[in-house]
């Protein structure tokens, strides 16, 4: 007797490494015999049973996910009510998994992700349909509650270190007779863990990047613009890096653009270009500034060979739960000592990360605000150790997985819901 198919989906932003999990996800089910579906798009391919069946992909295309960046299955930003609110949306759900045999339900995703896993998970007990739900971590913003890191995060860190590391060798050769001032701003709307990961550029206090803005502290005008004059002051020129929900201390981003995405949250419109009119209007100084924004999730060819390896164990043991009935889990990266950096993958309850978000400590920004700890050091240096560089063509770029996507027949009328 088969013991039922496992579907897996992407959910949110992508990460450099998140094809990575993908690729264990599958490679590790066909070890066990499980036929693996895909929803195309997130969870909106299986409310619309738009399925692609993972089994028509070569073992090559599938290894060669782990560095190819992008959601190879599609992604999708979409909030699932509670059950009780929109019953039809879960009898929905149930009625295409039950069409399929499909007996396990893996979610790759972040806070938000995690939530639909758990309601999912609860609501599977309620319509009595015999499913095992786990959810999968990922997201740079590396704000998930309960693991040491995300997934995803480790990538983007080193990506943002050595960009700021980069771009200040390039700022300071132009300083004398033009440009001062650079700000690179970065994501993290909460939590400012990957403008933390900046302060990995350089160490001392004339290294770069020489101020850091984190959401975790209300932004003063007059107090950045005395410390970026003292800093050209001193050195010549002076590098920010900036989160994107840097704030006012009533609570306004410094660059809110007035729209919601579909979990409700501020879209934000950049905080870089804003901070530096403020330097060109109140300074007088040239300034220039960057926002890498998508190439600081999908530089797959500078990750950090740490997330890589995280993101693939977290794969693996994710489908491991499944298969052992661990109902609404999640794969989580405990970490067991710094030096030497060791760490191991233990589930934890759904419901301890769902809707929780974890903020950069205070112990990890310095005391003038400005630049990170010793501690913070200890705890970034070893997430972007390694280099996991991916197999290039003969044109010059790397090669990335051609997947056929091919679809799963459809047995139901379409949802109308």
């Amino acid at each position: 007797m088969s013991r039922g198919k496992l579907v897996y989906a992407q959910s949110g932003g992508v990460t450099a490494v998140i094809n990575a999990t993908a690729s264990a996800v599958i490679r590790t089910a066909r070890q066990n015999r499980v036929k693996v579906y895909a929803g195309h798009n997130g969870i909106l391919g299986i409310l619309n049973e738009d399925l692609i069946d993972t089994s028509k992909e070569t073992l090559h295309t599938i290894r060669a996910l782990a560095h190819t960046p992008g959601g190879a299955f599609g992604s999708c930003r979409f909030k699932l009510q509670s059950i009780e609110q929109d019953r039809a949306r879960y009898e929905r759900l149930i009625e295409v998994l039950a069409a399929h045999d499909i007996r396990y339900f893996l979610y790759n995703g972040g806070n938000d992700s995690a939530d639909t896993a758990l309601k999912i998970a609860q609501a599977s007990k309620i319509l009595g349909y015999p499913l095992t739900c786990v959810g999968v971590p990922k997201t740079v913003d590396n704000d998930l509650a309960v693991t040491d890191c995300s997934p995803g995060f480790g990538s983007v860190a080193k990506y943002t270190a050595l960009s700021v590391r980069e771009a200040s060798l390039d700022i300071a050769s132009m300083a004398k007779t033009s440009t001062k001032v650079f700000i690179l701003e970065v994501m993290g709307r909460h939590a400012g863990w990957i403008a933390a990961a900046a302060g990995l550029a350089g160490e001392g206090r004339d290294a770069p990047p020489h101020l850091i803005l984190f959401p975790e502290r209300a932004f003063d005008e007059a107090d950045f613009l005395h410390q970026v004059q003292a800093t050209v002051n001193r050195i010549g020129w002076c590098v920010v890096a900036a989160s994107e929900g840097v704030h006012y201390a009533d609570g306004r981003f410094l660059a809110e653009a007035g729209s919601q995405d579909a979990f409700g949250h501020a879209q934000l419109g950049g905080a870089a270009p804003t901070l530096a009119g403020l330097v060109k209007e109140k300074l007088g100084m040239k300034v220039h500034w960057a926002l890498p924004d998508y190439l600081q999730r999908s530089a797959r060819h500078i990750a950090s060979a740490t997330d890589l390896a995280q993101a693939e164990a977290v794969g693996e043991a994710a489908v491991n739960y499944a298969l052992q009935d661990k109902h609404g889990v999640i794969p989580v990266i405990e970490r067991l000592s710094d030096r030497p950096y060791r760490w191991r993958v233990v589930p934890a309850p759904l419901a301890r990360v769902a809707n929780h978000e974890k903020k950069l400590p205070r112990k990890f920004i310095r005391a003038d605000g400005y630049g990170i700890t010793a501690a913070a050091r200890s705890y970034l240096s070893p997430l972007i150790q390694g280099e996991a560089f991916p197999p290039f063509n003969r044109d010059g770029l790397p090669h990335i997985a051609e997947l056929r996507r091919q679809p799963v027949a459809k047995k139901l009328s379409a949802f109308e819901g």
